[in-house]
Formats: C-alpha cells, structure tokens, sequence
C-alpha cells in the first residue's frame, strides 16, 4: 500500500490543521503555521501518517518544536481517546494468546500501520498540560519492557484534575479505552 495522499486529500488535510493549529494557539506558542506546513509538504509519508491519526478520529496537533533536530511533534489531541482507536489489546502477542472474543486488532500493531508512536507516559503527562484529555475515556501508552514481560500493559486518564496511570493485562480491552499517537516531522 502506498502511503501517500492525493493532491486534493493533501490540501484538505492542511487546512484541517491549520485551522486546528490557529484555534489552539496555547499548544505551540511562538510557532508559526507556514514553517510547519513547509515541513509537512516535503515529508508525505508523514502527512500520510497525520490524515490516519485524523481519519481515526485523534485530532492531531503541533505540541512541540526541537531546535537541535529542526523536528515539529504532533499529538492527538482529541478530548477523548480517539473513536476509531478503541477496543484494542495492547500488542500482537497479547492478541495471539486471547483465544476467544478477539478484538480486531492491536494498539501496536495500529500505530506501526499508522506510522506513528505511542505516547510514552511523560508525553501523556505533557499533553495534559496543554487541556483536559480523557476524562470520560483512558489511553493505553508506551508500556516499559519490564512489565509487558510479566503480561501487563499501561493506560492513563484523567480524573479529579489528576492524571492516573494504571495497569491491566496486555490482552484486556474496553469500548472506552483507545491509544494516543505521536508523530515527528
């Protein structure tokens, strides 16, 4: 499958983020639109990646620039876990060892398919900086090697103006738990 936009999806999709970036200026202060879409027309691969996370239903958004790699991060930044995301175990190997009532796919699975990320728990944490996230969904994130290795996986929300991080069997899925990705461009 060729991951690449027509002309007309790739201008859609701009526009989509432009006004995006335009209405939630408190997510990248001091950046500026033209310089990031510059940037988004000379990678479509990467644009590519953005129209998935927003076909999905993420919402995704500049939250970060890196001087030193001259790289622009996107994060979804959805209210909630993004809708086309969700009942997904955490990895194929928690999907091989469910032996009934399978969901139809993994969160890392998704992500790689997406071209993007998880977002790791300090990510999690400095999206919740920048709004409210999650506060009627959760999100499986970046799970340390140590744990999955025992079968658990991570997930985080938000409630009583705190984020939670908690654990659940790798395998297990729920209608309102999906994943959040991240994307450098």
């Amino acid at each position: 499958m060729e991951k690449k936009l027509s002309s007309s999806e790739s201008e859609a999709l701009l526009k989509t983020l432009k006004e995006r970036f335009e209405k939630n200026q408190n997510r990248h202060e001091g950046l500026e639109w033209d310089k990031v879409q510059v940037k988004l027309e000379a990678n479509p691969e990467k644009l590519w990646s953005l129209n998935e996370m927003e076909r999905t239903g993420g919402e995704p958004d500049v939250v970060h620039y890196d001087k030193t790699t001259d790289e622009y991060t996107f994060y979804d930044c959805a209210a909630e876990s993004p809708k086309e995301r969700r009942s997904l175990c955490y990895d194929r190997q928690a999907l091989d060892a469910r032996k009934e009532n399978k969901p139809k796919n993994s969160v890392i699975d998704l992500a790689t398919t997406m071209g993007i990320s998880l977002l790791s728990e300090e990510q999690y944490r400095e999206l919740q900086k920048l709004g409210k996230f999650d506060t009627k969904t959760s999100s499986w994130i970046e799970t340390p090697a140590e744990i999955r290795k025992l079968g658990g996986a991570i997930f985080a929300d938000f409630r009583y103006e705190t984020v939670f991080v908690y654990h659940n069997g790798a395998e297990s899925y729920y209608a309102a738990r999906g994943f959040r990705g991240a994307l450098k461009v």
